[in-house]
């Protein structure tokens, strides 16, 4: 029997040239960054990874070379959402073919189906697939998956062994969990929402694919063990940096690009990503950078930017702006009827 997917995998970003190229040397070098920091596992092509704004093409070559890197070291969960069944099993040959653990396939975007297609377009791909699927929930920008969906497909499909769940809300992970682990006990749930990691894994979930991860590996891989072996006041502590960095570096740019500056100040070259940028996002990014890089320094992850930090903490994200993208958040949900 494979393996079980669980721990914590970490949704790769693609460091780029400056021409808007993948660049390969410096992806080698993150990989193995990430590997000796005590990651469980790797997670390219998801959104942290921008899949969206890469061609087929390069999707596929960003695995073989995160494949190739890894050498059997760690497993990779292999983001293989594509527009259509069809293209999206081609990728699952492939990722197979390269030694992929498992692929993760978000429910179908841009239509917003029901929860009989949801059902059918899975089943289609776990009857066919001949790579393990982890299920990609993450309603804000796809077709949700349901609780019933999740328990049919668990077990009619033995290829379907996990889900990865980002919406964070924790009573429905344990709806889900309820609903499958006593006819699947070897199905993985994992967690994509960084700010709830622990209470997550304290309810029952496996594991997570965190963004957090890819910047401060050392610190998810130490509240994933603490957690799981019920440390519980040295456990709360990090979860309570680690979603104070993780707001930062969510809300106080555009998705992915916090994350990206913030490994940047962990000694990587990341360069831009694919979508442009503003001149007034740019010089945000230049302020975020050093809130990051005071919140880092605050670990002994990176030295204090010149100048220094304010004594007692590093300066915070504006609550204004973060109460503002919140209720937008909510909004969305409420319409789309996930709230």
């Amino acid at each position: 029997m494979a393996e079980r997917l669980q721990g914590i995998f970490t949704p790769n970003l693609v460091p780029m040239t400056s021409a808007g190229e993948i660049n390969e040397g410096e992806l080698r070098r993150y990989v193995d960054w990430l590997i000796e920091r005590g990651v469980h596992g790797l997670y390219p092509n998801g959104s942290t990874g921008e899949f969206t704004r890469y061609t087929v093409e390069e999707r596929r070559r960003i695995v073989e070379i995160i494949a190739d890197q890894t050498a059997g070291r760690v497993p990779i969960l292999a983001g293989a959402a594509e527009a259509n069944v069809k293209e999206t099993l081609r990728a699952c040959e492939y990722y197979h073919s390269l030694g992929c653990r498992a692929v993760a396939i978000v429910a179908p975007f841009y239509y917003k189906l029901s929860p009989d297609s949801v059902y059918a377009y899975f089943r289609e791909i776990g009857n066919n697939t001949p790579i393990d699927v982890t299920l990609y929930n993450i309603p804000m920008f796809a077709s949700p998956i349901d609780v019933p969906t999740i328990q049919r497909l668990s077990e009619e499909c033995d290829k379907i062994v996990a889900i990865k769940d980002s919406s964070g809300d924790i009573p429905n992970m344990i709806r889900m969990m309820q609903a499958v682990r006593p006819n699947r006990p070897d199905f993985s749930f994992m967690t994509g929402w960084d700010a709830a990691l622990m209470p997550m894994i304290l309810v029952g979930a496996d594991g997570g694919t965190n963004a957090s991860s890819g910047v401060v590996p050392e610190l998810t891989r130490k509240l994933y063990d603490l957690t799981k072996s019920l440390q519980i006041d040295e456990a709360r502590a990090i979860q309570y940096d680690l979603v104070k960095l993780f707001d930062a570096m969510l809300y106080s740019a555009e998705f992915p690009d916090g994350f990206r500056a913030a490994v940047d100040l962990r000694g990587f070259n990341m360069g831009r990503g694919r979508q442009p940028q503003s001149d007034h996002q740019r010089t945000g990014l230049e302020y975020l950078s050093a809130t990051l890089q005071c919140m880092l320094a605050s670990h002994g992850f990176t030295d204090e930017p010149v100048g220094g930090c304010p004594v007692g903490e590093a300066p915070s994200v504006d609550a204004g702006e973060v109460s503002r993208i919140v209720q937008s958040v909510l909004s969305e949900m409420k319409q789309r009827g996930m709230a």
